[in-house]
Protein backbone atom coordinates (compact mmCIF):
# COMPACT_ATOMS: atom_id res chain seq x y z
CA UNK A 1 0.00 0.00 0.00
CA UNK A 2 1.37 3.38 -0.54
CA UNK A 3 1.17 6.27 0.94
CA UNK A 4 2.21 9.52 -0.09
CA UNK A 5 2.85 12.75 2.94
CA UNK A 6 0.96 15.98 1.70
CA UNK A 7 2.32 17.93 4.70
CA UNK A 8 -0.38 17.25 7.42
CA UNK A 9 -2.38 15.42 5.05
CA UNK A 10 -1.70 12.00 3.81
CA UNK A 11 -3.03 9.91 0.23
CA UNK A 12 -3.54 6.62 0.15
CA UNK A 13 -3.60 4.64 -2.84
CA UNK A 14 -6.90 2.01 -2.88
CA UNK A 15 -5.52 -1.20 -5.68
CA UNK A 16 -8.35 -2.62 -7.90
CA UNK A 17 -5.99 -4.04 -10.20
CA UNK A 18 -2.99 -3.60 -11.42
CA UNK A 19 -1.74 -5.71 -14.59
CA UNK A 20 -0.97 -5.89 -18.45
CA UNK A 21 -4.30 -4.86 -19.37
CA UNK A 22 -4.65 -2.90 -22.21
CA UNK A 23 -2.29 -3.55 -26.02
CA UNK A 24 -0.57 -0.46 -25.99
CA UNK A 25 -0.25 -0.08 -30.06
CA UNK A 26 -4.22 0.19 -29.68
CA UNK A 27 -4.26 2.09 -26.66
CA UNK A 28 -1.81 4.59 -28.28
CA UNK A 29 -2.30 5.39 -32.00
CA UNK A 30 1.16 7.11 -32.00
CA UNK A 31 2.84 3.72 -29.92
CA UNK A 32 6.19 2.69 -31.75
CA UNK A 33 8.97 0.45 -31.04
CA UNK A 34 11.84 3.52 -30.49
CA UNK A 35 9.56 4.51 -27.76
CA UNK A 36 10.25 1.17 -25.78
CA UNK A 37 13.67 1.04 -26.75
CA UNK A 38 14.35 4.38 -25.46
CA UNK A 39 12.52 4.39 -22.20
CA UNK A 40 13.00 0.47 -21.62
CA UNK A 41 15.04 0.72 -18.65
CA UNK A 42 12.15 2.45 -16.78
CA UNK A 43 9.53 1.60 -18.58
CA UNK A 44 9.56 -2.73 -17.80
CA UNK A 45 8.39 -4.56 -16.13
CA UNK A 46 5.92 -1.81 -14.36
CA UNK A 47 4.31 -0.23 -16.73
CA UNK A 48 4.97 -2.09 -19.96
CA UNK A 49 4.69 -6.41 -20.09
CA UNK A 50 7.16 -6.96 -22.87
CA UNK A 51 6.06 -9.85 -23.82
CA UNK A 52 2.58 -9.55 -24.40
CA UNK A 53 2.77 -5.69 -25.41
CA UNK A 54 0.66 -4.38 -23.01
CA UNK A 55 0.79 -1.79 -20.97
CA UNK A 56 0.60 -2.50 -17.38
CA UNK A 57 -1.82 0.10 -16.25
CA UNK A 58 -2.79 0.80 -12.35
CA UNK A 59 -6.64 0.92 -11.46
CA UNK A 60 -6.77 2.35 -8.14
CA UNK A 61 -8.23 5.05 -5.69
CA UNK A 62 -6.22 8.12 -3.92
CA UNK A 63 -7.99 8.19 0.01
CA UNK A 64 -7.39 12.04 1.10
CA UNK A 65 -6.85 12.08 4.80
CA UNK A 66 -7.08 16.33 5.84
CA UNK A 67 -8.47 18.16 8.15
CA UNK A 68 -10.69 15.26 9.95
CA UNK A 69 -12.27 14.40 6.86
CA UNK A 70 -11.89 10.99 4.21
CA UNK A 71 -11.92 12.05 0.41
CA UNK A 72 -11.96 9.55 -2.07
CA UNK A 73 -10.83 10.66 -5.51
CA UNK A 74 -11.99 8.15 -8.38
CA UNK A 75 -13.82 4.69 -7.68
CA UNK A 76 -12.23 2.32 -10.17
CA UNK A 77 -14.33 0.00 -12.13
CA UNK A 78 -16.42 -1.68 -9.08
CA UNK A 79 -17.88 -5.44 -7.81
CA UNK A 80 -21.03 -7.05 -10.11
CA UNK A 81 -20.66 -4.26 -12.68
CA UNK A 82 -22.12 -6.14 -15.86
CA UNK A 83 -19.16 -5.08 -18.59
CA UNK A 84 -19.46 -7.62 -21.34
CA UNK A 85 -18.05 -5.30 -24.00
CA UNK A 86 -14.72 -5.09 -21.65
CA UNK A 87 -14.15 -8.83 -20.39
CA UNK A 88 -11.58 -8.07 -17.81
CA UNK A 89 -13.69 -5.81 -16.05
CA UNK A 90 -17.08 -7.47 -16.51
CA UNK A 91 -18.22 -9.06 -12.83
CA UNK A 92 -15.19 -8.30 -11.10
CA UNK A 93 -14.78 -9.66 -7.67
CA UNK A 94 -11.81 -7.20 -5.86
CA UNK A 95 -11.60 -6.78 -2.22
CA UNK A 96 -11.15 -3.04 -3.06
CA UNK A 97 -13.18 -2.62 0.26
CA UNK A 98 -11.03 -4.60 2.30
CA UNK A 99 -8.82 -2.70 0.98
CA UNK A 100 -10.14 0.77 2.12
CA UNK A 101 -10.47 -0.82 5.60
CA UNK A 102 -7.00 -1.67 5.58
CA UNK A 103 -6.11 1.61 4.93
CA UNK A 104 -8.20 2.69 8.15
CA UNK A 105 -11.61 4.02 6.99
CA UNK A 106 -15.06 2.30 6.57
CA UNK A 107 -17.59 3.56 3.66
CA UNK A 108 -19.34 5.48 6.15
CA UNK A 109 -16.44 7.29 7.19
CA UNK A 110 -15.99 8.56 3.80
CA UNK A 111 -16.97 12.28 3.76
CA UNK A 112 -16.55 13.10 -0.26
CA UNK A 113 -16.26 11.28 -3.23
CA UNK A 114 -14.69 13.49 -5.99
CA UNK A 115 -14.61 11.75 -9.69
CA UNK A 116 -12.61 13.49 -12.16
CA UNK A 117 -14.72 12.59 -15.25
CA UNK A 118 -17.57 9.93 -15.32
CA UNK A 119 -16.13 7.11 -17.47
CA UNK A 120 -16.48 3.78 -16.07
CA UNK A 121 -13.07 2.89 -14.33
CA UNK A 122 -13.85 6.03 -12.25
CA UNK A 123 -16.97 5.41 -11.05
CA UNK A 124 -17.22 1.78 -10.17
CA UNK A 125 -17.53 1.73 -6.70
CA UNK A 126 -19.54 4.77 -6.56
CA UNK A 127 -22.50 2.20 -5.84
CA UNK A 128 -23.18 -1.19 -4.71
CA UNK A 129 -25.51 -4.10 -5.32
CA UNK A 130 -27.78 -4.45 -2.34
CA UNK A 131 -30.75 -6.82 -3.05
CA UNK A 132 -30.85 -6.27 -6.77
CA UNK A 133 -30.59 -2.40 -6.66
CA UNK A 134 -27.74 -0.46 -6.84
CA UNK A 135 -26.93 2.26 -4.24
CA UNK A 136 -24.72 4.46 -2.86
CA UNK A 137 -21.30 2.67 -1.19
CA UNK A 138 -20.41 5.84 0.44
CA UNK A 139 -23.57 6.70 2.43
CA UNK A 140 -22.53 9.48 4.09
CA UNK A 141 -20.43 11.41 1.66
CA UNK A 142 -21.03 14.07 -1.26
CA UNK A 143 -20.25 13.16 -4.52
CA UNK A 144 -18.32 15.66 -6.57
CA UNK A 145 -19.04 15.27 -10.49
CA UNK A 146 -18.66 17.95 -12.95
CA UNK A 147 -21.84 18.97 -14.71
CA UNK A 148 -20.34 19.40 -18.02
CA UNK A 149 -19.73 15.52 -17.68
CA UNK A 150 -22.92 14.84 -16.43
CA UNK A 151 -25.19 16.55 -18.81
CA UNK A 152 -23.05 15.09 -21.88
CA UNK A 153 -23.62 11.63 -20.75
CA UNK A 154 -27.10 11.93 -19.70
CA UNK A 155 -27.89 13.09 -22.80
CA UNK A 156 -25.51 10.36 -24.67
CA UNK A 157 -27.60 7.37 -22.16
CA UNK A 158 -30.98 8.99 -22.89
CA UNK A 159 -30.44 8.28 -27.05
CA UNK A 160 -31.61 5.08 -27.92
CA UNK A 161 -29.00 4.62 -30.76
CA UNK A 162 -26.07 5.79 -28.48
CA UNK A 163 -26.72 4.66 -25.03
CA UNK A 164 -26.13 3.54 -22.27
CA UNK A 165 -24.01 5.94 -21.51
CA UNK A 166 -20.19 4.32 -20.58
CA UNK A 167 -21.20 1.10 -20.86
CA UNK A 168 -24.07 0.83 -18.75
CA UNK A 169 -22.03 2.57 -15.68
CA UNK A 170 -23.84 6.39 -15.60
CA UNK A 171 -27.25 3.97 -15.01
CA UNK A 172 -25.78 1.88 -12.01
CA UNK A 173 -23.03 3.94 -10.59
CA UNK A 174 -23.82 7.66 -11.32
CA UNK A 175 -27.68 8.11 -11.65
CA UNK A 176 -28.02 6.13 -8.29
CA UNK A 177 -26.36 9.16 -6.71
CA UNK A 178 -28.07 11.87 -7.82
CA UNK A 179 -31.39 10.37 -7.31
CA UNK A 180 -30.13 9.48 -3.72
CA UNK A 181 -29.69 13.59 -3.41
CA UNK A 182 -25.85 13.09 -3.08
CA UNK A 183 -24.46 14.87 -6.05
CA UNK A 184 -22.75 17.89 -5.56
CA UNK A 185 -22.77 18.85 -9.54
CA UNK A 186 -19.78 21.49 -10.26
CA UNK A 187 -19.35 23.66 -13.32
CA UNK A 188 -16.11 25.67 -14.18
CA UNK A 189 -13.38 26.57 -11.73
CA UNK A 190 -14.32 25.75 -8.07
CA UNK A 191 -12.89 26.02 -4.66
CA UNK A 192 -14.54 23.50 -2.29
CA UNK A 193 -12.40 23.97 0.91
CA UNK A 194 -9.56 25.31 2.01
CA UNK A 195 -7.38 22.52 0.60
CA UNK A 196 -8.91 21.99 -2.74
CA UNK A 197 -9.85 23.29 -5.72
CA UNK A 198 -11.08 21.92 -8.96
CA UNK A 199 -10.36 23.29 -12.47
CA UNK A 200 -11.89 22.34 -16.01
CA UNK A 201 -9.42 20.21 -17.77
CA UNK A 202 -11.71 19.18 -21.33
CA UNK A 203 -10.12 16.80 -23.41
CA UNK A 204 -10.39 13.33 -22.58
CA UNK A 205 -14.37 14.15 -21.79
CA UNK A 206 -16.27 17.47 -22.24
CA UNK A 207 -16.46 17.89 -18.45
CA UNK A 208 -13.07 16.26 -16.94
CA UNK A 209 -11.59 17.81 -14.16
CA UNK A 210 -8.31 18.30 -12.68
CA UNK A 211 -8.40 18.29 -8.48
CA UNK A 212 -5.34 20.58 -6.98
CA UNK A 213 -4.81 19.87 -3.62
CA UNK A 214 -2.72 22.42 -1.18
CA UNK A 215 -1.71 21.82 2.40
CA UNK A 216 1.60 23.34 4.32
CA UNK A 217 3.07 24.10 1.27
CA UNK A 218 2.77 20.85 -0.07
CA UNK A 219 0.81 20.84 -3.67
CA UNK A 220 -0.71 17.95 -5.63
CA UNK A 221 -2.46 17.52 -9.01
CA UNK A 222 -4.62 14.53 -8.84
CA UNK A 223 -5.07 14.12 -12.74
CA UNK A 224 -7.57 11.05 -13.50
CA UNK A 225 -7.19 10.67 -17.23
CA UNK A 226 -5.90 13.67 -18.31
CA UNK A 227 -2.68 11.44 -18.33
CA UNK A 228 -2.96 7.59 -18.30
CA UNK A 229 0.76 6.49 -18.71
CA UNK A 230 4.20 8.12 -17.93
CA UNK A 231 5.28 7.68 -21.17
CA UNK A 232 2.57 10.75 -21.97
CA UNK A 233 4.91 13.12 -19.29
CA UNK A 234 7.72 12.76 -22.56
CA UNK A 235 4.36 12.73 -25.29
CA UNK A 236 2.13 15.08 -24.06
CA UNK A 237 0.97 14.71 -27.71
CA UNK A 238 -0.03 11.20 -27.66
CA UNK A 239 -4.00 10.98 -26.68
CA UNK A 240 -5.80 7.61 -25.73
CA UNK A 241 -7.99 5.95 -27.97
CA UNK A 242 -10.35 7.25 -25.55
CA UNK A 243 -9.58 10.85 -25.56
CA UNK A 244 -13.07 12.64 -27.15
CA UNK A 245 -11.94 15.75 -28.02
CA UNK A 246 -7.81 15.06 -29.05
CA UNK A 247 -7.08 19.02 -29.41
CA UNK A 248 -8.48 19.61 -25.84
CA UNK A 249 -7.01 16.77 -24.44
CA UNK A 250 -3.36 17.87 -25.47
CA UNK A 251 -4.03 21.38 -24.08
CA UNK A 252 -5.46 19.93 -21.04
CA UNK A 253 -2.34 17.59 -20.77
CA UNK A 254 0.12 20.26 -21.25
CA UNK A 255 -1.73 22.68 -18.80
CA UNK A 256 -1.05 19.48 -16.35
CA UNK A 257 2.42 19.17 -16.92
CA UNK A 258 3.35 22.77 -17.24
CA UNK A 259 1.54 23.39 -13.63
CA UNK A 260 3.97 20.46 -11.76
CA UNK A 261 6.75 21.48 -13.53
CA UNK A 262 6.30 25.27 -12.25
CA UNK A 263 4.51 24.61 -9.08
CA UNK A 264 6.52 21.76 -8.10
CA UNK A 265 2.90 19.62 -7.53
CA UNK A 266 2.70 16.04 -7.25
CA UNK A 267 1.39 14.36 -10.05
CA UNK A 268 -1.01 11.88 -8.94
CA UNK A 269 -2.26 9.90 -11.69
CA UNK A 270 -4.94 7.13 -11.61
CA UNK A 271 -3.45 4.62 -13.67
CA UNK A 272 0.08 5.13 -13.84
CA UNK A 273 2.28 1.91 -12.90
CA UNK A 274 5.24 1.92 -9.54
CA UNK A 275 5.99 3.81 -8.00
CA UNK A 276 2.29 5.73 -9.01
CA UNK A 277 3.16 9.37 -8.69
CA UNK A 278 5.84 11.24 -9.68
CA UNK A 279 6.86 14.75 -9.76
CA UNK A 280 7.21 16.69 -13.50
CA UNK A 281 10.65 17.94 -14.33
CA UNK A 282 10.80 20.73 -17.51
CA UNK A 283 13.23 19.37 -20.00
CA UNK A 284 14.59 20.66 -23.18
CA UNK A 285 11.34 21.80 -24.03
CA UNK A 286 9.48 19.50 -22.83
CA UNK A 287 8.96 17.41 -19.54
CA UNK A 288 10.00 14.39 -17.66
CA UNK A 289 8.57 12.16 -14.82
CA UNK A 290 10.77 12.19 -11.80
CA UNK A 291 10.25 8.86 -9.86
CA UNK A 292 10.81 8.53 -6.52
CA UNK A 293 11.40 5.46 -4.84
CA UNK A 294 11.79 1.98 -6.41
CA UNK A 295 10.34 1.31 -9.39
Amino acid sequence: MVEVKLGAATATRIEESYEPNFEARRFFPDWNADVVRQHHDWLVPNHYDEASGFLKLSIHSWLLKVGGKNILIDTCVGNHKPRAYRPMWNMMETPYLERLATAGVKPDQIDMVMCTHLHVDHVGWNTRLDNGRWVPTFKNAKYVFSREDYEFYQKVDSDPEKGPANGGSFRDSVLPVVEAGLAQMVSGAATLDEHLKVEPAPGHTPGTIAIKFEADGEKALFCGDILHHALQVYHPEWNSFACLDQDNARKSRRAALEHCAGSGALLMPCHFGAPFTCHIDHKGGGFAPRFSGNF
